[in-house]
């Protein structure tokens, strides 16, 4: 079995550098294909990493809990499998569209929120200085 510091540092270089350097090389030949798919991986890897977030929680006590993380990474990268396209195409792709008007609706009330906040604390902070200026 093997720590969790070491699927750490492969998962970083496996599902994080060898993907960034190939989008790069894709953005850079401007060839579609290439960028579609290192998007749809992009996508899917965000979602591996936010579900991973829990899952290291609850289920790193499970026998060969990293290793099976790495097998996922290793399919989801993979262009004999293409794990991260299908995954998209048959679940994301569908959920987000089914979601996406919901999901823009509280992006845009959250960054109005936040800049109103951002507004309010810069308010309350000119407020205390000029208080104790004078």
């Amino acid at each position: 079995m093997i720590s969790a510091l070491l699927s750490r540092v492969i998962s970083l270089g496996l599902g994080t550098l060898y993907p960034a350097y190939a989008s790069y090389k894709a953005v850079r030949t401007k060839d579609v294909k290439e960028y579609v798919k290192w998007m749809m991986y992009w996508i899917v890897f965000a979602l591996f990493t936010s579900l991973e977030t829990f899952t290291d929680f609850f289920f790193s006590w499970f026998p060969f809990y990293y290793e099976i993380k790495i097998v996922l990474l290793i399919w989801l990268l993979s262009p004999a499998t293409k794990g991260s396209s299908l995954l998209y195409r048959k679940f994301v792709h569908p959920a987000l569209v089914r979601r996406e008007q919901k999901i823009d609706d509280l992006i845009t009330a959250a960054q109005t929120r936040s800049y109103d906040t951002a507004m309010e604390l810069g308010k309350k902070g000119v407020r205390y200085i000029t208080g104790m200026v004078m």
